[in-house]
């Protein structure tokens, strides 16, 4: 690459409160349009605000898990603009005194560990939803979001790769989720991401013309996005053009960037302290109160992971990435089910099961997988076996000791039993026995492959190898 890429992200992250903001109306997603609304959201004459208290919890919250600078004195102001979704004509913001400050995260990229600094964490109240009618050129306009409550967290200028920012993406996310301030949804806009991405020659210190990237509603969106945009301001570069700082929308059907508008240098917002708010002096006993409530985070939980349970450092990431996941792996440690192969179970076969659904939807209780495990290490079942009992478990939510006995799958282990067959194998094959004998081991498979078809797969494999090595070499 003959040029540095910078980026930095702003994340708007929907706050979990029941209320919005400044009234009693429910932030609930799916509600028939326009009836989470007051005569407050709504922006009508005489009305005023209330502040959510827990919104301000909650972004304190944030700020202690980033390791950030808690203002104890901050304030809202309103920023002007005018746009259909935004009833009142301006909206409730922070501007030069917001609540959280000059924090960071740490990620890990290839092995490389890397600090990206948050410039800040702002209180504000959410717009409203513009419709597009495909049929008829006209625009209907839900206001049920106006007024949930937002934490805008704008980072430093800091990544320098879209595997970066895909990083710091994440990150972000996983300690709002573990916080439980924030559900995450994408899909729901309740986790929301821009990106400001330019490209510099190396060496350079003044930045480069960045654009503005939106309407990315996904974690692979937004990488994909950059990428893309990576690539067409170094092309632009290369061929003497200049970039065009402006605003452009990720278009994921086509892959490509779509310009939006142009975009100046800054916008005349006409910031100013909001009237019907009074300014926000957060004592110290409260900081220290809430500080005592934050949960275990991704990265203490990772390092906890690898020296409690000795899980590999690949393992850890994986598992502590989400804190339902994380939860549930714990929960399947019951007595019997080792740490290692429980995680082996999850990231193999219980995620590809899951085909990128939530932990949660799944019908197998952590209690019922570490069950399962355990069986496999009592010699009850195979591991062969397990898998097909996994699948009825994913199907049905059954326990593995019901199906195992439905099923009819316990594991034979009865030495005579077993060697019996093994004997008639052999002498059914004289061939393959004497080219065994002859030094070719491999064809142990073949004979171990003759007794599973001969059991209905619920031989021991372990005893299988044991019998036929003292059958073949005795």
């Amino acid at each position: 690459m003959e040029f540095e890429i910078v980026i930095g992200l702003e994340i708007h992250a929907q706050l979990k409160t029941e209320s919005k903001i400044f009234c009693g109306c429910s932030t609930k997603f799916g509600s028939p349009p326009n009836t989470n609304t007051c005569p407050v959201c709504l922006g009508l004459p005489g009305v005023l605000p209330v502040l959510n208290k827990k919104v301000v919890e909650y972004s304190i919250k944030m700020g202690l898990a980033t390791n950030s600078t808690i203002n104890r004195f901050n304030q809202f102001a309103r920023k002007n603009y005018f746009y259909p979704d935004l009833p009142k004509g301006y909206q409730t913001s922070q501007f030069d005194l917001p609540i959280v400050e000059h924090g960071e995260v740490e990620i890990e990229v290839d092995g490389t560990t890397k600090r990206i600094g948050i410039t800040r964490m702002h209180m504000e109240e959410d717009a409203g939803k513009l419709m597009h009618d495909e049929r008829d050129p006209v625009s209907y306009v839900d206001l049920n979001r106006t007024g949930t409550p937002l934490l805008e967290i704008v980072s430093e200028p800091d990544m320098r790769s879209p595997e970066e920012a895909y990083a710091y993406l994440k990150k972000i996310h996983a300690i709002l989720r573990y916080l439980d301030i924030c559900d995450g949804n994408m899909q729901e806009g309740s986790f929301r991401c821009d990106a400001n991405i330019s490209l510099r020659p190396w060496g350079q210190k003044e930045f480069g013309t960045r654009t503005e990237l939106k309407n990315m509603n996904s974690f692979r969106n937004v990488q994909n996005a950059l990428e893309y945009e990576v690539r067409r301001q170094r092309d632009l570069l290369l061929d003497g053009e200049k970039v065009v700082q402006e605003t452009l929308l990720w278009n994921p059907d086509t892959n490509r960037t779509e310009s939006m508008r142009g975009k100046e240098d800054a916008h005349d917002y006409r910031y100013f302290p909001c009237p019907d708010l009074v300014p926000i002096e957060i004592s110290d006993a409260w900081v220290e109160e809430i500080k005592k409530t934050l949960p275990e985070l991704p990265d203490d939980r990772k390092a906890r992971f690898i020296s409690q349970y000795e899980l590999p450092d690949y393992d850890a990431v994986i598992l502590t990435s989400d804190r339902e996941l994380a939860d549930y792996f714990e929960s399947s440690l019951i007595p019997g089910a080792t740490p290692k192969k429980v995680s082996n179970w999850i990231m193999t076969e219980l995620l590809r099961e899951l085909k990128g659904e939530s932990i949660e939807t799944c019908k197998v209780a952590p209690t019922q997988l570490g069950g399962l495990i355990a069986m496999i290490d009592k010699g009850t079942i195979s591991g062969k076996i397990a898998k097909t009992v996994f699948f009825e478990m994913m199907a049905s939510g059954k326990d593995p000791e019901v199906i195992v006995k439905e099923k009819n799958l316990v594991q034979v282990s009865d030495e005579g039993e077993l060697m019996a067959i093994v004997e008639e194998i052999v002498a059914a094959n004289p061939e393959q026995a004497e080219d065994f004998r002859n030094g070719k081991t491999k064809l142990m498979g073949y004979f171990v492959g003759q007794l599973m078809q001969r059991t209905k797969g619920k031989a021991n494999p372990k005893l299988a190898n044991d019998l036929f090595n003292k059958a073949l070499n005795g």
